[in-house]
């Protein structure tokens, strides 16, 4: 690559920024018909919450939340942004401990979803396979050691869900709780505060 390309000037943010209706409108879209879609299509909508770290030396951490889903691609993907703590019960000055968002895209023909998470504050990057177990959402991937992760939906009702994050060792036969998100529908009128 040539030194002038290196050196190019980065565009001004201003110019950048001043027009993403176009994008919004290209990723965010009506949902799809498929009845399939609607295992994640049942969180579309805005949800605040608490998020509890369990580390491993026993301690808690606890957080203000807020979840985001959406339809996307045209109602082929169903997307998210989990954001800590939440931008209206932050304290003056307190930054993201969490940004990221999920890109979830139903594979007909192996009938599970293929997730792929990403989280640009923490470096977090992770991809998965969803499916449904009985009254569950189980999302499943494998650790940097081979370690397997599963994230899931549980207690799932039309205001309200718990999402668990949970390591094993041992192919499953025991289970490390890592995080947990406790989760309400935000009522109409309710994000007016939501500041950034």
């Amino acid at each position: 690559m040539s030194d002038s390309v290196n050196q190019r000037p980065m565009p001004s943010t201003e110019r950048v920024g001043s027009d993403s209706s176009s994008f919004v409108s290209a990723l965010c879209s009506a949902p799809a018909l498929a009845p399939e879609m609607m295992l994640y299509g049942q969180f579309v909508g805005s949800w605040d919450g608490t998020v509890v770290v369990h580390r491993p030396d026993g301690q808690r951490f606890e957080s203000s939340c807020e979840v985001h889903f959406g339809w996307a691609l045209a109602g082929r993907a169903v997307q998210d942004v989990w954001i800590v703590p939440s931008r209206s019960a932050r304290a003056p000055g307190e930054g993201d401990r969490m940004y990221g968002t999920t890109l979830r895209i139903y594979d007909p023909h192996a009938g599970n979803w293929r997730i792929i998470w990403a989280d640009p504050v923490r470096q977090s990057f992770t991809q998965m396979i969803g499916r449904a177990s009985g009254a569950d959402i189980v999302q499943d991937s494998r650790g940097p050691r081979g370690d397997l992760t599963q994230w899931c939906f549980t207690e799932i009702a039309a205001d309200s869900f718990h999402w668990i994050a949970r390591e094993s060792t041992d192919e499953g036969r025991t289970w490390t709780l890592t995080g947990e998100f406790f989760l309400g529908r935000r009522k109409a009128g309710d994000g007016s505060r939501t500041v950034r």
